[in-house]
């Protein structure tokens, strides 16, 4: 495995655009800390504490042990995408704090869909950085609501959270830039109406790997909701699935919760950081996942 992640490398060259580069100390800044598989061990709460982790080039984790918050650095501003609950902000900021970086530096708060596991902290995390708001126009309204969309499968499960005041909408394929670090928004609806993954490359010493932060890909409904029942909404979630497994330039894959993804284990060196196939294998999962619960609920 370790071969097939040096071949990876080497394939990839030192020369894309659009990357942020990365110095040695920016890798080093992470080694003072618990490793996070270690300190999360028996630990997947959604407000459970958990130490930063540097990823990959200027990505770094800086959410909880159940809640992948992600801090992409440049010399001109950060982007942070996905908040955690609300009442891991303050964790999130002070990781941010821990790797050096200050939290007001964050130029872009952005989002992978708008449950509160996910939303419920980005209010608080907007006042602490004064960050805009970037999100697309389907969560526009439950992100500032606090409440999700009445066509979620999730509507009713859980209470409203304090709503975040979106300053700029993004539309699919459309880009954000800070400095030379670009990235792309992805329509990825279909675990929420809003949901959104997120393409860029970021660098190592000249290593250049393209990284997605791809959405939930979940069929998850409250206990009187049957998928089978709405086509109107399994077909944008098979379409997005399709999307995520066609992906060519996956090198790294993230996922809203680090255990869709083995992101832990992947940090920890137990499994390989690197993986072109992963996306595919994540939406080939997802989808499995989904035609097992249409075949139960048509059989009933």
């Amino acid at each position: 495995m370790f071969a097939k992640s040096v071949a990876i490398l080497a394939l990839i060259g030192t020369a894309l655009t659009g990357c942020a580069s990365n110095s040695g100390a920016q890798s080093a800044a992470t080694s003072k800390f618990e490793p996070i598989a270690k300190a999360c061990e028996g630990r997947d709460g959604w407000g459970d504490p958990a130490p930063p982790a540097h990823v990959y080039g200027n990505v770094y984790m800086v959410g909880t042990c159940g809640i992948v918050s992600l801090l992409i650095t440049t010399p001109k501003g950060h982007f942070l995408i996905d908040g955690a609950i609300a009442e891991a902000a303050p964790g999130i900021a002070e990781n941010i704090r821990k790797l050096g970086f200050n939290p007001t530096d964050v130029r872009y708060l952005l989002n992978t869909h708008e449950h509160f596991d996910h939303s419920g902290g980005l209010a608080g995390l907007k006042r602490i950085t004064g960050a805009r708001m970037i999100a697309r126009a389907e969560a526009k309204d439950a992100l500032e609501s606090g409440t999700v969309h009445p066509s979620d499968p999730q509507k009713g499960l859980f209470n409203p959270v304090e709503g975040v005041k979106v300053d700029q909408t993004i539309r699919d394929g459309e880009t954000l830039k800070i400095g030379n670090q670009i990235l792309t928004a992805i329509a990825s609806p279909g675990h929420s109406p809003g949901g959104t993954s997120w393409r860029w490359q970021s660098c190592d010493n000249g290593n250049c790997l393209n990284i997605v932060f791809a959405d939930s890909l979940s069929a998850v409904s409250a206990d009187d909701y049957h998928f089978s029942d709405h086509p109107e909404y399994v077909a944008p979630l098979r379409a997005t699935i399709s999307k995520i497994a066609a992906f060519e330039n996956c090198d790294i894959l993230i996922t809203p919760h680090p255990s869709q993804s083995g992101f832990f284990e992947r940090l920890n060196g137990d499994e390989p950081l690197i993986d072109a196939t992963a996306c595919s294998q994540y939406a080939a999962g997802a989808l499995s996942r989904l035609e097992n619960r249409l075949a139960k609920e048509t059989s009933k």
